[in-house]
């Protein structure tokens, strides 16, 4: 089958940084597998840092998390989805990725593709609703219909997880909602989205928070610069919680301690690396997703269809990524 893969890590503004292959397609799905055709995926920070970073071992490394297509065939085990179906997911990191023609993937971590969506239009979505949806729900406990009188905090609300997390937050719960971005057409983005207030990351958070009279009980952070850091232990409220979703830069936790703070980690491929007990979350809130993109509550965040797959493109897409703008 086509895949698109690397030997070596490089820049990718190296010719070989992805390259089109021709590799043996998966074998016939066993268990909770289904094998799916890819018709559609997307590009997260994920991929770009993978491919930076982690040489392959064993052969060429195929790597794509967000997905839409159509499910070929099934594994003994599988309940929730039947071949012709139309889905879309996440993958997880330890197996082959979504930039190929064919993957396997367990169907627990499979939602339904939103009826309304296109392929790529769905193919946006999987990886950063799961981060959005999980982080407010299972890390900080915001249950739905919850948070009247409070307010969340998005830092970086433009971006992929952001852009979700404004919308789950404004469709899902009472919670006032303050984004930060740094442009005028991020900031339009996110009121676009549901923010009710936007701030700007690049000035004194606090102060604005102060000066527009609202403190925040939660705060999902997408981007925790030292800087950053520093605004949002100045910017939670005193009892309040907080969840991170990436590991960069060096935190100091004992700072939350004098406010009695909770600090909360959310990685969305947990549940499918350790196969927990209640890894089908996935494929209900995706599930439930679908319903919400489908009744106009919820939205694509896609902004570029590249056209179709190829190595070329997707070091396109990787750039775009890398670019930090996207």
């Amino acid at each position: 089958m086509k895949a698109i893969g690397f030997k070596a890590c490089h820049e990718v503004t190296h010719p070989e940084a992805l390259l089109d292959l021709d590799i043996p397609a998966p074998a016939e799905p066993t268990g909770h597998d289904m094998l799916v055709e890819v018709r559609a995926m997307s590009v997260n920070p994920v991929d770009t840092k993978r491919r930076r970073s982690e040489e392959p071992k064993d052969g060429p490394r195929i790597l794509g998390f967000d997905a839409a297509g159509v499910v070929r065939a099934v594994g003994p085990l599988c309940t929730l989805f039947r071949p012709g179906e139309e889905v879309f997911y996440a993958g997880v990191v330890n197996r082959p990725g979504s930039n190929a023609e064919l993957q396997l993937v367990d169907e627990r971590i499979v939602g339904r593709k939103p009826k309304s969506l296109s392929f790529a239009e769905a193919a946006a979505m999987p990886l950063t609703t799961i981060t959005a949806w999980e982080g407010l729900h299972d890390r900080l406990g915001i249950h739905e219909g919850a948070g009247e009188g409070q307010a969340l905090l998005v830092v970086g609300g433009a971006g992929g997880v952001g852009s979700m997390v404004i919308q789950i937050a404004r469709q899902r719960t009472a919670l006032t909602i303050v984004a930060t971005a740094s442009r005028p057409e991020t900031a339009a983005w996110c009121r676009e989205l549901g923010a009710h207030h936007v701030v700007d990351h690049r000035q004194d958070i606090a102060a604005q928070l102060k000066a527009i009279g609202v403190k925040p009980r939660y705060v999902f952070s997408t981007n925790t610069t030292a800087r950053n850091w520093d605004q949002i232990v100045a910017s939670v409220a005193p009892q309040g919680a907080i969840v991170l979703i990436e590991s960069q830069a060096p935190i100091d936790a004992r700072q939350l301690m004098p406010k009695s703070v909770s600090l909360h980690w959310e990685l969305m491929f947990t549940r499918a690396i350790f196969g927990t007990p209640d890894m089908i979350e996935q494929h209900r809130l995706l599930d439930a997703v679908a319903e919400l993109v489908e009744h106009g509550r919820i939205r694509t965040t896609m902004t570029r269809n590249l056209g179709p797959m190829t190595a070329a493109r997707l070091r396109e897409a990787h750039a775009l990524v890398e670019s930090g703008t996207m």
